[in-house]
């Protein structure tokens, strides 16, 4: 793999010329590691209006990678080949995109180690009496993310109606609104290990098939065991660059796949060093 030299970061929502504000800190550490160009596209032109707009464009093909924001697999396919005939390649290309992405396709490749799934079509009649046969107790996200942080319950037990649960779900596709992407996922929920009132979860960057971070990502002190380190290095190598999975400790001390996702498009976990990681970054793929 030829050696990345550029980050790509979305600009500003209202000053094209500046980063946005959320990956100031990121940008700032790409920069101040000395190994790195930066380029910035325009936020509002391409989220809003699908164009593809940059200050300036490289005079030579540069080995990219991206930093920002989810965008849909469709959008980032056009985002790769737009920035293709800008001279900035991104390691990772439209099908590794998607299967880190979407949860049910790199689902096929952890679910030794994640909890059970079931997958159904959007806005179609869940039969809730079936989900009970299977699972005691299950949580409900669209192919990329739940919407916790609100009043949607974070499980549903045998104690649910399917009165109760169609209205639920009428909830689900509000919140989720146009960020609504693939179908459902009805997923087996499970206890996790609490230190305190945290759990105990890592996220793991993994660059080039090498393990490159592994960070404490739900506020958990320094103290909590890290996942085993065979469990990590099991899925060294799936079918991307550049992706992050997410590892929790369980009540009875096991280990299961919570999260994955695409390296670009994933966040860096509270108290992450950043410009560590953008060594580590360089490293990995030089």
């Amino acid at each position: 793999m030829t050696m990345v030299d550029l980050i790509v970061f979305p600009s500003s929502y209202f000053d094209t010329k500046k980063v946005d504000e959320d990956l100031k800190n990121e940008y700032d550490a790409a920069l101040l590691t000395g190994l790195f160009e930066t380029a910035l596209f325009g936020y509002k032109a391409w989220f809003e209006e699908g164009k593809l707009k940059m200050n300036e464009f490289p005079n030579r093909e540069h080995q990219a990678v991206y930093r920002g924001w989810m965008m849909q697999p469709e959008q980032y396919e056009q985002f790769y080949h737009m920035l293709i005939g800008k001279n900035i390649r991104l390691i990772t290309d439209p099908d590794q995109y998607r299967l880190m992405h979407l949860f049910p396709k790199v689902y096929e490749c952890i679910k030794e180690d994640t909890p059970a799934m079931e997958l159904f079509p959007l806005h179609s009649r869940i039969d809730v009496e079936q989900l009970k046969k299977r699972f005691s107790r299950f949580m409900v996200k669209d192919y990329v993310k739940s919407v916790k942080g609100t009043e949607f319950p974070r499980y549903f037990d045998p104690n649910i109606t399917q009165g109760a649960f169609d209205r639920w779900m009428e909830v689900f596709y509000k919140y989720r609104g146009n960020l609504l992407t693939g179908g459902i996922c009805i997923k087996e929920y499970v206890n996790l290990k609490c230190y305190g009132s945290h759990t105990n979860e890592y996220r793991v960057f993994y660059m080039n098939h090498e393990i490159a971070t592994v960070c404490r990502n739900s506020g958990q002190g320094n103290y909590t065991p890290e996942p085993p380190k065979d469990l990590i290095q099991k899925y060294r190598n799936l079918e991307s660059p550049y992706f992050t999975i997410d590892f929790a400790e369980l009540e009875n001390g096991t280990w299961k796949i919570i999260e994955a996702g695409d390296g670009g498009v994933s966040g860096l976990s509270d108290n992450q060093d950043h410009r560590q990681y953008f060594r580590a970054l360089y490293q990995c793929f030089s």
